[in-house]
């Protein structure tokens, strides 16, 4: 039997998490358009609208854009099944890799709860590919012999408390930041732009100095070298370019 109930916009709120201006946002780019109003002109949705938003709110929770979520819902070949199973193993691949992350917490913990200090590659392992040291020759390469000997020198100096609070410092600014993308804020908003520097303060206080030049170069580095590449995609999808985008508008921003 169809199901013919409706629901105001009041109700779709409350049901699904989302604001009601959330949902007038959807509503006015064309991503989730009511399949009804009322003569008053309020929104009406059914049971097919509250499926599209479940949708949109489960590529949203992996980190697509509102664009990209766009896409794949106008594509004519999209069905809601198919959908509905890659976003399952995405999210299954993304548990597994929280998993790996909650060991490698537990592991540190109780390094520093016995006072072990651990070697660089314990506390990098986690990482897979993506250990700063590998990247060395990147960035003798495109600066400078001083940068790399300054960030041996100061990584050889930390204990565990201080790369604790690094990776910490780190993981916080890339967080924010695909947070960010996923909410649909542009990598030139003034969030994301506060966030590019938090990331060239961290560098140039835990690494090497990084003025605005040698960041833009990381910039790229991160979207076209492949274990940079990874990390970040990693977190989530599209988070490279984003990255990217938004040191380059920090960098703008200062030059401007």
């Amino acid at each position: 039997m169809e199901d013919t109930t409706t629901r105001t916009v009041s109700d779709v709120a409350r049901l699904s998490g989302v604001t009601v201006r959330t949902l007038h946002h959807y509503d006015h780019i064309g991503l989730l358009v009511p399949s009804e109003r009322t003569e008053a002109g309020y929104r009406l949705y059914d049971r097919l609208d509250l499926e599209r938003l479940q949708e949109i709110l489960l590529w949203r929770e992996l980190g697509f854009g509102l664009d990209e979520i766009g896409s794949i819902l106008s594509d004519p070949s999209h069905m809601r099944l198919g959908a509905l199973r890659r976003q399952r193993a995405m999210i299954v691949r993304k548990v597994g890799r929280l998993q790996e992350i909650v060991a490698a917490i537990e592991i540190a913990m109780e390094a520093n709860e016995r006072g072990i200090m651990l070697s660089e590659e314990e506390m990098f392992e986690v990482f897979g590919d993506f250990d700063p040291r590998e990247h060395d020759a990147e960035v003798e390469e495109r600066w400078s012999g001083e940068l790399l000997d300054e960030s041996r020198r100061r990584r050889a100096s930390y204990g565990r408390e201080q790369w604790r609070q690094a990776l910490a410092e780190g993981g916080a600014v890339a967080t924010g930041l695909a947070e960010l993308m996923a909410a649909g804020e542009s990598a030139s908003s003034d969030a994301a732009i506060d966030l590019a520097e938090q990331h060239r303060r961290h560098i140039d206080r835990w690494f090497y100095p990084c003025s605005h030049e040698v960041q833009v170069g990381l910039g790229e580095m991160y979207v076209a070298d492949p274990r940079f590449n990874a990390f970040y995609e990693k977190i989530a999808p599209g988070l490279a370019v984003y990255v990217r985008d938004a040191i380059v508008a920090n960098a703008a921003r200062v030059g401007s």
